[in-house]
C-alpha cells in the first residue's frame, strides 16, 4: 500500500455534506470554531452561510499545485477539526477499491487480508482503541 498522495477522490466523493456529523461535533464547532459552524444548518453540514444552499463540496477542501509532480494535491484546511467521518476514512480495503483510492497497489488486491492489516496500522491514530 502506498502513502496517501492527496488525490482528493475521497473528499470529492464524500465531502458534499453527505457525511454524518455528531451533535457533539456541531456543538464544539459552535463554541470553538465558528468559522466551521457557519457552514452548519440544523444537524447537517456544508451549507453556504449567505444563501443557506447546500454546497456541492466541502468548503474546506483546498487544492494546491504540486510542481514536482505536475498535478494538483488536495488539502483540508480544518484537518485537525474535521468531522469524525473524515477521520475514519478509509476503513476497509473494499471501500478503497470501490472509491478508486490511489493508495491501493496490485499486491493489496492479491492479498486483501494483509492489506487490511496494513490499513488498520496506517489508520491507528484515527481509530484509537480499534486495534
Amino acid at each position: 500500500m502506498k502513502d496517501c498522495n492527496q488525490c482528493g477522490k475521497c473528499c470529492i466523493k464524500y465531502g458534499g455534506g453527505d457525511l454524518a456529523v455528531t451533535k457533539q461535533e456541531i456543538e464544539l464547532w459552535e463554541l470553538v470554531n465558528p468559522e466551521i459552524y457557519e457552514y452548519v444548518k440544523g444537524n447537517e453540514i456544508w451549507f453556504d452561510p449567505q444563501s443557506g444552499e447546500k454546497l456541492a463540496q466541502c468548503p474546506f477542501l483546498e487544492t494546491v499545485r504540486d510542481p514536482a509532480q505536475a498535478r494538483e494535491k488536495y488539502t483540508c484546511s480544518i484537518y485537525k477539526d474535521r468531522p469524525e467521518d473524515c477521520r475514519l476514512y478509509p476503513s476497509t480495503i473494499n471501500e478503497m477499491i470501490r472509491d478508486g483510492c490511489e493508495m491501493i497497489e496490485k499486491v493489496d488486491l492479491d492479498n486483501p487480508i494483509t492489506a487490511q492489516k496494513k490499513l488498520d496500522l496506517i489508520m491507528i491514530d484515527s481509530r484509537p482503541g480499534k486495534i
